[in-house]
Formats: C-alpha cells, sequence, structure tokens
C-alpha cells in the first residue's frame, strides 16, 4: 500500500467516524422530539401512554445503533476491523430490541391492570384482569427474551454449524431438552392454561394443604400464597392444576361461616337463638343474609349446637364468628351458668346382704 492509498484510508475512515457521530446526535434529537410528541398525542390513552413511557430509555439506545448500523455498512469493506464493528453493533441492535420488546410488553400489561383497580368492594372482574394480563405478559416476555438470544447466536457462524450439526442427532437431544426442560414448560403451560381458565386470581382466598391465605403474586412459575399470620407460601404453577384446593373467591367473596357451641340437653334453645340474632344485628360484619341456630349433635353428655353466620368476605365472617362465639358464651355464663357442659354421674349403693345382721344386733 502506497502513501496516496494510506492517506486516502484515513480519511475514509475519519468520514466514517464523523458520520457516526453525526447520526448518533440526529437519532437523539429525533428520540428527543419524537419522545415529546407521543407522550402529547397519549395523554389520554393509559395503555398507549404507559407503552411510551416505559419504551423511553430503550428506544434512546436502539435508535443510535439503527443509525450506527447504517453508517457502518455503507463504510467501505476495506476499512480496518469494520466486520467486526458491524458484528457487535449487530449484538447490540438485537439485545436493544429484545430490551424495547420487553419493556412494551410490560407497558401494555402497566396500563391494563391500572384501568382496573382492585380497591373496589366487588373486584372480581378487575383480579380476573390482573390475573391474566400478567400470566399472557410473562409468557410473552419469557418468549420475546427467547428469541432474542436466538437471533444473537444466529449471527455467529460458528453457532450456526453447530446447530446444523445438532440436528443430525435432534431425537436424542430432543429427548434430553425435553426431560431437562420439562419443569420450565409444565409451569409455562400451567400458567397459560391459569390464566384462560382462571381457577385462582389475585386477591383470591385459597386453601391450600390446610393454610388459609390470599394469592399475593402470581409468576411465570410459581404462586405466592399470603397466609394469615404473614408467612408465604410459594407453589409451583403446575401443582394448582394436578391438585385440588379450595377457592372461597371463585365466583364471589360471600361466604358462610359456623360457630359451634356445646350446651347441657336442659339448655332452652329459644333465648340462644335470640341472642345469636342480637350478637348477628350488633356487629358491623353481618351482611343480614343469614343468621340461624340449629342442634346438629346430640352426645352422651351434651348436645352441640351451630350458628350459621354469613358475611360479604371471609376476613369479615372470621371476626363476626368469634363476636357471636363471644356473644353465646357470655349469655350463657350471665343468664344460664347451670346449663354449660356438665359431667353426670350416678353412684349406685350395693345391696345389703340378708346374711349380714343389723348394726347393733
Amino acid at each position: 500500500m502506497n502513501f496516496g492509498e494510506l492517506h486516502l484510508l484515513e480519511d475514509s475512515s475519519w468520514r466514517v467516524l464523523l458520520s457516526a457521530v453525526v447520526a448518533v446526535v440526529l437519532a437523539l434529537v429525533v428520540h428527543r422530539v419524537g419522545a415529546v410528541v407521543i407522550w402529547r398525542i397519549t395523554r389520554g390513552l393509559p395503555v398507549a401512554n404507559a407503552v411510551a413511557r416505559r419504551c423511553w430509555r430503550p428506544s434512546r439506545v436502539v435508535l443510535p445503533l439503527i443509525a450506527l448500523q447504517a453508517v457502518w455498512q455503507a463504510a467501505p469493506d476495506t476499512l480496518a476491523l469494520i466486520s467486526q464493528v458491524r458484528h457487535g453493533n449487530a449484538l447490540l441492535l438485537l439485545a436493544a430490541i429484545t430490551w424495547l420488546a420487553l419493556r412494551a410488553i410490560d407497558g401494555v400489561a402497566q396500563g391494563i391492570i391500572g384501568q382496573h383497580s382492585v380497591e373496589v368492594e366487588d373486584n372480581l372482574n378487575a383480579r380476573r384482569i390482573h390475573t391474566q394480563t400478567r400470566l399472557l405478559a410473562r409468557t410473552a416476555g419469557f418468549m420475546v427474551l427467547v428469541g432474542g438470544l436466538s437471533l444473537m447466536l444466529m449471527t455467529f457462524p460458528g453457532a450456526r454449524q453447530l446447530g446444523a450439526s445438532l440436528l443430525a442427532s435432534a431425537g436424542v437431544i430432543g429427548i434430553v431438552a425435553g426431560i431437562a426442560a420439562r419443569p420450565v414448560f409444565s409451569n409455562l403451560i400451567a400458567g397459560l392454561q391459569i390464566a384462560l381458565a382462571q381457577p385462582l386470581r389475585i386477591d383470591d382466598v385459597l386453601i391450600v394443604q390446610g393454610e388459609w391465605g390470599r394469592v399475593e403474586e402470581i409468576t411465570g412459575t410459581y404462586v405466592v400464597l399470603k397466609i394469615w399470620d404473614e408467612r408465604r407460601l410459594v407453589i409451583p404453577l403446575q401443582w394448582f392444576i394436578e391438585n385440588p384446593f379450595q377457592n372461597w373467591t371463585r365466583n364471589s367473596a360471600q361466604i358462610i361461616g359456623t360457630v359451634f357451641v356445646w350446651v347441657d340437653y336442659r339448655m332452652p334453645l329459644e333465648p340462644l337463638r335470640q341472642a345469636a340474632r342480637q350478637a348477628c344485628e350488633a356487629a358491623a360484619e353481618w351482611d343480614k343474609r343469614l343468621c340461624l341456630l340449629q342442634v346438629v349433635e346430640a352426645g352422651e353428655r351434651s348436645m352441640q349446637l351451630r350458628v350459621l353466620v354469613t358475611s360479604g368476605n371471609s376476613s369479615l365472617n372470621w371476626d363476626l364468628r368469634c363476636k357471636v362465639r363471644e356473644a353465646l358464651v357470655d349469655f350463657m355464663q350471665r343468664e344460664y351458668p347451670q346449663f354449660l357442659p356438665l359431667m353426670r354421674a350416678e353412684i349406685a349403693g350395693g345391696e345389703k346382704s340378708a346374711e349380714t345382721p343389723p348394726p347393733g344386733v
């Protein structure tokens, strides 16, 4: 290479670098102006506005990378390391586009969730939408992430050759991969089933393995159940597809609770019915649907009474049951303490023998 060619190559390098700087500056200006315009246009559109705001940072990276890629592609092939620069910029661009897609999916999900608050009395529809949106968003995000990584790997010639060579043993590799990835894909499919069929939703009250709690979070692989005593029960999604569980808020949060009391057989029932009714009427947790006292068992020593009471949800019903139970116990202690459960015993004296002389003889 003579001096003239070297000088021409240096001039070309400087022109390419200057073009790259100008392209980046223009891309940032376009991004800034476009962001302001889009924010104003989407101000009254919650979903679109949420997407625009979450895509602001990744788009600030994507636009300059697109501009740089255009500059590198237009640059002469004689520039030093130009092929490596193109490849590196392409990898960064694919990563940034994947990031942008993930943020867009998150923006759509948050925009939809923001329109349906669960802080209302009848939040059944809102909880359904929250559950579907979060599960579908996580599934879509997982697919986008896998697709982005696959595209990045395909830019390497060695990776393409490796993929072609593995096709010959696709059967064995498929079996091994299927066994290894079974928990991941089973939970992914379970997440789709839960999102569509909705056997459980965010904030549902569940009984799982004897534990009472509310669904606090549903991820792509597990469900977090917040137990009443602040513990957290983490359960894989697949478990809910394969095992039965109780859902106390499947169609409605209304519930019937029970209060059991043991009393003596001599206890009159009508005063207790009136006391139970008065306790329910005095409690703000009672929804006025049902307050019924019944004898449900007659044992050897006492009888068992059951009081059915109703509330708008299980938390209120628990407090109502405690109030009714306390009221009944207090009523019996004050008015009928003699009819609390008693232990009866009959002592039979032995008959006197005819051969035994009476005392004093």
